[in-house]
């Protein structure tokens, strides 16, 4: 189903498992991610999550040859926004990438190696923290292929970069390394290639033994508030439409061999 998960106490990690394709997420890892952060949730004896990828990569979004295929297209129909809806925390629905619309009761921090670029980026904004391996790379890479942000990305940047860099990252598509990425206030902490996960594990046992109720009340006034994330996520959906005027044809350009890592000399 695309994910792994590894419960230790009261830290679960759930891991996108597709390393042949550097962890993007198709529509089926996508509905296993979105039912794995609600179990997690709902789940009284965890506390916070982690995610992650196998394979030595976070995420590189989502999957293009899918999307330039067609074979996503029941999935993002699936998706769309209620009219209306409004409280992503009494009323979940799955993002394209899975989890990105969920406003969850607990922490949950990402571990970050390797890639995390396009959706993989905005999973990772989702997240409450980012340990990111100083030799990680992040970026929205879908600028190339006119793919846009339909995953949170253009409502949760601004908010943690600042308007200015959230611009500078959403218009150029630029790679982004870890380093830049804590200035900038993206990654929490910047660790060891290979050690992100341990240290995420760490700061994620740390965050466990606080008073519960404290924390998550602490944890909840300080985020978006529910209305005014909806309406974000309303109205970045509305990008959604441009996927078939420009995005699908950037999908299977892709799909063909152009820009395979990270090389977009010849687009």
């Amino acid at each position: 189903m695309g994910i792994a998960i590894d419960t230790e106490g009261a830290v679960q990690v759930i891991a996108i498992d597709r390393p042949q394709a550097r962890n993007a997420v198709d529509p089926e890892t996508a509905r296993a991610l979105f039912q794995a952060f609600l179990d997690f949730d709902a789940d009284d004896t965890l506390s916070v999550a982690i995610l992650t990828g196998t394979g030595g990569a976070f995420c590189a979004g989502f999957d293009l040859k899918s999307a330039g295929s067609g074979a996503a297209d029941a999935w993002i129909a699936e998706v769309d926004i209620p009219v209306g809806w409004c409280d992503p925390g009494g009323d979940p629905i799955p993002g394209p990438m899975g989890p990105s619309r969920l406003m969850l009761q607990k922490p949950v921090i990402a571990a970050v190696e390797g890639h995390a670029v396009a959706g993989g980026m905005e999973l990772a904004a989702w997240c409450d923290l980012r340990v990111m391996a100083e030799t990680a790379t992040t970026g929205i890479f879908c600028r190339r292929w006119g793919v846009p942000l339909i995953d949170g990305g253009t409502v949760r940047l601004p908010r943690l970069l600042g308007q200015g860099r959230a611009n500078d990252l959403i218009l150029t598509g630029r790679p982004v390394g870890a380093a830049e990425a804590q200035a900038m206030g993206f990654a929490s902490r910047v660790v060891p290639e290979g050690l992100a996960l341990a240290e995420a594990k760490a700061l994620a046992q740390d965050l466990a033994r606080f008073p519960q109720g404290c924390l998550l009340a602490d944890h909840l006034s300080a985020r978006i508030p529910p209305a005014d994330l909806a309406a974000g996520l309303r109205r970045e959906w509305v990008s959604s439409a441009i996927f078939s005027a420009e995005g699908r044809a950037g999908a299977a350009r892709f799909a063909a061999g152009k820009g395979r890592g990270g090389d977009f000399s010849a687009l």
